[in-house]
C-alpha cells in the first residue's frame, strides 16, 4: 500500500503524469513531455513542474542516465487507486457506503474476470455481513440518516 511518506493527495494534472508512467515504466523527462504535449497544451516547464512536485511527494524516484533523469513510480497505479478511494469512502457515511458502490459498479466498465472476482468476494462477504450497516456520522451510531 502507499506508504505514510508518500503523499497521496495529487491533482489531476498529476494523475496525468503518473498514468504515463505507471504505463511506461521507467521513463525519461522527454518521453513523458512528449507523451503529455500530445494529450494536452501544457508547455514543457508546466510538466516538469508536476514531475518535481511528484517527486516531492514520493510518487516518482529519479537517477541519473547520463545527462538526462529517469523517473518511475515509487507506488503501483492499484495500490494508487486503493488508497485514494479509501481516502474518500473514510469521509462517507457507513449506512450508504453499499448505495454508492453499486452506483459506481453500475457505470464502471469491468471485465469477465473482474466480474467474477467481486462476485467472489461479495460470496465472502455475504457469510458474516450484517443484516444492516449503522450510520457512523453520530457518536452514538443510532441514526437512521
Amino acid at each position: 500500500m502507499v506508504e505514510k511518506n508518500r503523499e497521496h493527495n495529487i491533482s489531476e494534472a498529476e494523475w496525468e503524469v503518473m498514468r504515463i508512467v505507471w504505463t511506461l515504466g521507467e521513463i525519461h523527462t522527454g518521453e513523458v513531455i512528449q507523451q503529455l504535449q500530445a494529450k494536452k497544451n501544457w508547455s514543457e516547464s508546466t510538466i516538469k513542474t508536476l514531475m518535481g512536485r511528484l517527486v516531492k511527494k514520493g510518487l516518482l524516484k529519479t537517477r541519473k542516465d547520463g545527462r538526462r533523469f529517469v523517473y518511475s513510480a515509487t507506488v503501483t497505479q492499484i495500490e494508487m487507486m486503493i488508497q485514494v478511494t479509501k481516502e474518500m469512502m473514510s469521509h462517507m457515511c457507513d449506512m450508504h457506503k453499499g448505495q454508492v458502490m453499486i452506483a459506481i459498479l453500475k457505470d464502471m466498465p469491468l471485465a469477465q474476470g473482474d466480474i467474477a472476482k467481486i462476485e467472489k468476494e461479495l460470496a465472502y462477504k455475504k457469510e458474516s455481513a450484517p443484516e444492516m450497516v449503522n450510520c457512523n456520522c453520530l457518536a452514538s451510531g443510532q441514526h437512521d440518516c
